[in-house]
């Protein structure tokens, strides 16, 4: 990463990364003495590694009481000495629920994953106005005074890296309150697709008009794929009349100001992957794996519980492989490592509910004594699950749709058995991974199921050609090089 960071570091920019969630979480030990747990993840780690090299400041929400009370300090990034300002803001209770709990999940959320079933929901009520106004709008504003209080601190340019849709209205609050020669590069990163302008016409064009602006204030503005990018062009063309939109040069000329949009998919970091999946701990549940599943093949699937994640269809594509190919019952298990998420939104636990059923009645009609088709297990843990992506036969990411799909990368850098990946087209990751893994359409669930059947059949050189080239295809574009992307086009552009 060094070489990408050598121009913004002689510039000696001040860098603030704002996002929902913060680098580490505080918690008190037995003793009442408050201590941090770093969060986990290729974006922290990334960030945090950018921090190294620049004077940094991370702005995150609490989430914890003991956040709250901790307020701000430096934090160490290692033994060397490095250390990042983190600044946590602590909205009140109510306006922190309508901000996240109402719109961006579920209401952003389920927009951008092209999830709502539209003549039903979303019913956008007064409720979701007063969520709005005094959640989202003014959570936002709080963080663009806190970035505001930073930048005017400090007396080189400073570099703003926005990080995702939880922080939309952030840029146009920046442009407001600061005065141009005070103004930072902004670069702002959507982690969940974009679709297209007939999609946010869901939205009022209060709310669909306060996002775009705002996106429209920033520098650089990325994305995951390249659809999701030309797609926000798109939306800008529908919605922003007055804004010049460029498809060739990925240019949105609005406000006297340019927004440079562009795909940078997101990776893993390899390495520290790599490093987990040595330990002591993941030997562990390897062997417990391997105990349950025996000489049988493993069809394998890691997601959080949410409905864009298709895990149903996935279920029932299992099924009519058996019903189509029985030469498969008692020699395949299908384990569903399941996280929960946002379990205090009802379409969430709906859906739980209704996923646990889905695998009941697979279970009920080919299992027996000594089968269990599908074993759900819901808990986090990530040690079991980088086990439990050692040895799948088959990785089954079949989502609706997915901003990229980690589990994708990971699979393939620590699998030990030239495991084949069944992906979504759906899913960011095609854009990258199509070459070494099967494509199927998320909603089709017999083409899943054919897909299945012969992933399991596949012969070991073709299986072995495939999971070389995912390995290499990962490899070269990990998550240093996501950040270095976007670096460099800062300084290319000389913002």
């Amino acid at each position: 990463m060094s070489d990408c960071l050598d121009e913004i570091a002689n510039s000696e920019r001040k860098l603030i990364i704002a996002s929902n969630r913060g680098p580490v979480t505080f918690e008190e030990d037995e003793n009442g003495v408050l201590q941090y747990q770093r969060g986990s993840g290729g974006l922290v780690t990334a960030l945090t590694g950018l921090a190294r090299q620049l004077d940094a400041s991370w702005i995150a929400s609490a989430q914890t009481e003991q956040d709250s009370l901790w307020d701000e300090g430096d934090i160490p990034l290692g033994d060397d000495g490095n250390t990042i300002k983190v600044k946590f803001l602590s909205p009140e209770p109510e306006a922190y629920e309508g901000y996240y709990n109402v719109i961006a999940n579920p209401l952003l959320w389920f927009l951008q994953h092209s999830m709502w079933d539209v003549p039903r929901a979303p019913v956008i009520n007064r409720a979701t106005w007063n969520a709005w106004e005094n959640g989202y709008v003014a959570v936002n504003q709080l963080f663009a005074d806190g970035i505001v209080a930073i930048t005017r601190g400090v007396s080189h340019r400073s570099l703003v890296m926005v990080q995702d849709y939880h922080l939309y209205l952030v840029p146009r609050f920046l442009s407001r309150q600061l005065r141009r020669r005070e103004r930072p590069t902004i670069t702002h990163f959507v982690h969940i697709p974009w679709p297209g302008p007939e999609y946010w016409g869901i939205l009022p064009p209060t709310m669909r008009q306060a996002i775009v602006d705002s996106l429209c204030a920033v520098d650089i503005l990325g994305f995951q794929t390249r659809e999701d990018s030309l797609n926000f062009i798109r939306t800008c063309e529908s919605y922003l009349p007055s804004a010049d939109a460029n498809f060739k040069r990925g240019r949105i000329w609005y406000r006297n100001h340019a927004t440079h949009v562009r795909d940078y998919p997101i990776s893993i970091d390899v390495q520290s992957l790599r490093d987990m999946a040595a330990s002591h701990e993941v030997a562990e549940h390897r062997s417990e794996i391997q105990d349950e599943i025996g000489d049988m093949q493993l069809v394998l699937r890691i997601d959080r519980i949410e409905p864009s994640k298709n895990i149903i269809r996935g279920f029932q594509a299992f099924e009519e492989m058996l019903d189509l190919y029985p030469e498969h019952r008692g020699k395949v298990s299908f384990q569903a490592l399941l996280v929960p998420s946002r379990m205090d939104v009802s379409e969430y636990q709906e859906y739980l509910d209704e996923l646990l059923a889905a695998a009941g009645r697979v279970n009920a009609i080919h299992g027996d004594s000594e089968w269990e088709p599908i074993r759900i297990r819901t808990s986090e843990n990530y040690p079991r699950a980088v086990a439990a992506l050692q040895l799948y036969d088959v990785l089954l990411v079949n989502a609706i749709a997915d901003g990229m799909n980690l589990i994708a990368k990971e699979g393939p850098i620590v699998n030990q058995r030239d495991g084949v990946l069944i992906l979504s087209e759906r899913a960011g990751a095609r854009q990258q991974l199509e070459s070494g893994a099967t494509i199927i359409s998320p909603c089709d669930v017999y083409a899943t199921a054919e897909a299945l059947h012969q992933a399991l059949v596949m012969p070991k050189e073709a299986r072995h050609e495939r999971a070389s080239r995912l390995r290499m295809l990962i490899e070269r574009d990990d998550i240093n090089d996501w950040l270095c992307r976007q670096l460099d086009t800062v300084s290319e552009l000389d913002l």
